[in-house]
């Protein structure tokens, strides 16, 4: 396969559920978790980087995606499992504590993996999705209300089968759609949030025939993506968007709660998460919900592809992170 070459393990998660994960090097444990819609490849560039400063990765494609197993329920797709899922990596590998590391959809999952096992996490790193706890009510609530008039992808996500529909008729298209427009380059589509009028048109509407190559990808690494989502479709991973309900009532659990561990947030200088709720950078408000946040870095020219954008400045960043945390108190 393209650029990395590691080993492959199958470990069992919560409930069962067989994942597939991408393991190599010495050293302490780092778990890298992807986003939407990735796989273990989406950590190419800091697999080998991380192996090459002392540490040991662990990379497992969530359920749902590549080649772990794809349950067929909504609710399998639940931050509840998706957190014992990690629980259950860490007692594979023979850990005690280690550093979670997490991007897109990854980041809320170390995120409450960080809240809920805070005994077996030593540091938490989250990219691109800023925790910023519980909130008074289920996120797509919030997202109904502020894009009652405009369409949004979560909510277009919603309803079981319409965004698979779409979005299976050309794997290859729809992924090299969402890698450009969720990139530096692409951020003046803002296809994601789009006009009015468009609640329930579809993520493509109204772009070119023609995709723009992805800047930060090549050929190979685009194909490989092709072939982990082409065999089974979207829906499995889609379903992750379908339990913003269920998560909000287990989160309840940890409502009065702080991440207390160290932590670092990166972002794409450009990432439209980080403008979901208008007249906000979200980023900002992170420090309450955190005992020791040790810092938040925008990375310039990166978009919401921020590891595979510029991998260097990600890279400089988490090894950076991990030497401090690692530094003998004086």
């Amino acid at each position: 396969m393209p650029g990395v070459d590691p080993d492959f393990e199958m470990i069992q998660g919560a409930e069962g559920v067989q994942l597939r994960v991408a393991v190599g090097g010495q050293g302490p444990l780092c778990v890298l978790v992807h986003g939407w819609p990735e796989s273990w490849y989406s950590w190419r560039h800091q697999i080998p980087a991380l192996i090459a400063a002392g540490y040991r990765v662990a990379v497992p494609d969530g359920r749902g995606f590549g080649g772990s197993d794809k349950p067929s329920e909504v609710a399998d797709y639940r931050m509840e499992l998706l957190t014992a899922d990690l629980l259950a990596l860490i007692e594979h590998f023979g850990e005690q504590q280690v550093v979670l590391i997490g991007h897109d959809w990854g980041a809320p999952v170390v995120w409450h993996t960080a809240l809920r096992y805070p005994e077996r996490v030593r540091a938490v790193v989250g990219m691109s999705v800023p925790y910023l706890g519980r909130g008074k009510r289920p996120q797509i609530e919030t997202l109904r209300h502020l894009y009652r008039d405009r369409f949004f992808y979560q909510l277009y996500f919603e309803q079981p089968g319409l965004a698979e529909l779409e979005l299976d008729q050309d794997v290859r298209r729809s992924l090299q759609w969402l890698y450009f427009g969720g990139s530096a380059a692409g951020r003046d589509l803002q296809f994601l949030t789009g006009a009015q009028g468009r609640e329930q048109a579809g993520l493509f509407v109204g772009l070119p025939d023609v995709v723009p190559e992805v800047p930060f990808m090549s050929e190979s690494d685009l194909l490989y993506y092709v072939e982990q989502f082409r065999p089974g479709g979207f829906g499995s991973s889609l379903n992750r968007y379908r339990n913003s309900e269920r998560d909000w009532q287990w989160a309840g659990t940890f409502d009065s709660s702080l991440i207390s561990q160290p932590a670092l947030f990166i972002a794409g200088e450009h990432d439209e998460v980080l403008r979901f709720a208008p007249g906000v950078r979200l980023d900002e408000r992170m420090e309450p919900y955190f005992r020791d946040l040790r810092a938040r870095h925008l990375v310039p020219e990166a978009g919401h592809w921020v590891q595979q954008e510029q991998p260097e400045w990600v890279n400089r960043y988490l090894l950076s992170f991990l030497q401090e945390i690692s530094a003998p108190v004086v």
